[in-house]
């Protein structure tokens, strides 16, 4: 990266550039905190206002301190003949009355925060999620895409309230200075002076280190990730078997602690530099307030001030560095946050490849005469392979469609581009003559319903699980079942403690169901949906045979009338299809009914042949 060494120390370009790059970025601050304002606008208010009293209360205390004591030298010296208590009760009284509101108001802020930090996390959560949704899938392909949303959700998370927070100590420090300053500009201007120069170094030193803690952050994202992942190998039910199988746990031990070792390191040897940095940035500081006390005393023995501005002194100065401390950290936490702040930004401005046309035609309702992928090229991102070239095929209306062929020959692809989840990067799909991108995307997918060939396990009851097919038409519990006999998911469900109603997965502590349980439920899902095109991958994949001869005999019923394209490696499922094509590498080779493919003797009947012996051998 420009103007930083390898190992993310920030030359001369690099401390000239945050300098330089600063400004750049304030926009960012009314971004972040505009968020924030959007999400707890009334939250905010009160708490600007606690902090501006709060900035107050140091000067406050510093010239009552003053004050009582110059007035208990005055009575010590037998000046004041009137010896009145009074004199010193009033301001150290305000002086407990200041600082018992102090604690107080810290008190009162920090509640204040929680509630404002609770809707804000939420706010910004909401808007992330609202974002991964609308992006397409393509940007789940490239590992970017994965660095940048991981920044966003665990690091830019917090940022916008963090930024309002050191936006507010910056101001709350601010005013604290200024008013420190004041007060000693009356008695001796040279101490806000000798204040601001000897703070100087600590500012360099945040400055610094601010930049290189976030270079160090963006290059190591990838290792950050890699620690999550093998930590979630250890912890996910997934993995749980093959990790105790493969004895696989010392594998991917070493590799945590690999990462996780480079990772402690770098941040180790950060703080390290910092620590030096910083110790010698306070010793500057602290022969600054020296310098300024040894002043002030020999102003006092002169007889040019007096004890209390002595002691006033002493306090501003103690105070003065401690905030001037606080005022440049809070300043450097504000660029991280920023730095920050441009991750979550970036990952908001993504924009959908996928997108409607400015006047969307309508959908049809029903598939009146094809589907047909007219010389459609296709490739996933990052691949330099085409998944599909020059690809053609028809699916009439209203028929039963089987698409075979080995692993990777693009059958899949072919409903992600049905459901136009990717665009062609030539050629057409076209829906009873009318392109797909001429349709709205949303619009689009509620005609089409879908069984992916890795269906989602959703933790929730497996009611809600065959629901989640068509939730916007709010489905009663009659249709549900409905679906799940359709799918032969019935049994399955009944055989629960409580039915429909009982919860799924581990996470919550639900029955767990065997992955031809999960098949069936999802196509339960599949099938609540009313749609006029049903695309199934691998329906009977995890079902043994007699399932999959249940489900079959009943497929043509469940699919009457509507247009079906399915997916499938076992013939015994393709058959049932009044048309069969044969893909491999990303074109057809052979179609026709099962009857004539076998006939044909042909790449189709070579591997019906191979599938019966293999049959006949079980």
């Amino acid at each position: 990266m420009s103007g930083s060494h390898s190992d993310g120390r920030p030359g001369k370009e690099g401390m000239r550039g945050i300098l330089q790059d600063f400004p750049h970025r304030l926009p960012l601050v009314r971004r972040g905190l505009g968020m924030v304002w959007e999400a707890a606008p009334g939250w905010t208010i009160v708490w600007g206002m606690l902090l501006t009293v709060q900035g107050l209360l140091p000067a406050a205390l510093v010239d009552l301190t003053r004050t009582v004591v110059d007035r208990l030298a005055t009575f010590s010296s037998g000046r004041d003949g009137s010896r009145s208590y009074s004199a010193v009760l009033v301001p150290a009284g305000l002086i407990a009355v200041l600082w018992m509101l102090g604690q107080a108001l810290s008190s009162l802020t920090a509640w204040v925060r929680t509630a404002q930090a609770e809707l804000v996390q939420d706010h910004i959560q909401s808007t992330i999620h609202r974002q991964a949704m609308s992006l397409d899938l393509a940007f789940f392909e490239v590992p970017h895409f994965y660095d940048l949303m991981h920044r966003a959700r665990l690091d830019a998370l917090q940022q916008p309230l963090a930024l309002l927070e050191n936006v507010g100590l910056t101001l709350q420090n601010g005013l604290s200075v200024l008013t420190l300053a004041a007060l000693l500009v009356v008695r001796a201007p040279v101490l806000p002076v000798l204040l601001a120069v000897s703070a100087l170094p600590g500012l360099w030193v945040v400055a610094r280190y601010t930049w290189r803690e976030q270079q160090w952050r963006v290059r190591n994202t990838v290792n950050e990730r890699r620690a999550r992942y093998y930590d979630l190998m250890f912890t996910e039910r997934g993995s749980a078997a093959e990790m105790r199988l493969f004895d696989l746990g010392e594998y991917y031990q070493d590799r945590f602690e690999d990462v996780r070792r480079r990772l402690r390191s770098g941040r180790r040897r950060l703080a390290g530099d910092q620590f030096r940095a910083e110790l010698a940035a306070g010793g500057i500081a602290w022969a600054g307030v020296l310098g300024g006390m040894a002043w002030m005393m020999v102003r006092v023995v002169r007889g040019a001030c007096g004890l209390g501005d002595l002691v006033m002194a002493y306090q501003a100065l103690q105070q003065g560095q401690k905030l001037m401390r606080s005022l440049m950290e809070s300043a450097g936490r504000i660029y991280r946050n920023l730095l920050f702040l441009e991750n979550l930004f970036e990952f908001l401005s993504l924009e959908p490849q996928i997108a409607d046309p400015a006047k969307p035609a309508p959908v049809p309702s029903t598939v009146r005469s094809s589907i047909r992928f007219d010389g459609v090229t296709f490739g996933y991102p990052g691949s330099t392979r085409p998944a599909l070239e020059e690809f053609s095929l028809t699916l009439a209306a209203g028929r039963m469609t089987a698409i075979v062929g080995e692993n990777g020959a693009g059958k899949s692809t072919l409903i992600k581009l049905l459901c136009r989840f990717y665009d062609p990067r030539e050629g057409r799909i076209l829906l009873d003559g009318g392109d797909l991108r001429t349709f709205s995307a949303k619009d689009l997918r509620q005609k089409i319903t879908v069984l992916f060939q890795e269906p989602v396990h959703y933790h929730a009851t497996a009611g809600e699980n065959i629901a989640m097919g068509d939730l916007t038409a709010s489905p009663s519990g009659e249709r549900i079942q409905i679906a799940a006999r359709a799918a032969g998911a019935d049994r399955s469900v009944m055989r629960l403690p409580q039915g429909y109603e009982s919860v799924l997965g581990k996470w919550f502590g639900g029955a767990e169901l065997s992955v031809g349980e999960w098949q069936r439920l999802a196509l339960a899902r599949a099938f609540l949906r009313n749609a006029a095109i049903v695309a199934l991958d691998e329906p009977t994949s995890a079902m043994d045979t007699w399932a999959e001869a249940d489900w079959l005999n009943r497929l043509r019923k469940i699919t009457e009338g509507r247009t079906v394209l399915v997916i499938t490696h076992r013939f015994t499922t393709a058959m049932r299809a009044d048309t069969i094509h044969v893909m491999e590498k990303g074109r057809i080779v052979e179609s026709g009914n099962h009857a004539a493919l076998v006939a044909s003797g042909g790449r189709y009947a070579q591997s019906w042949q191979q599938q019966m012996e293999d049959a006949a051998h079980v």
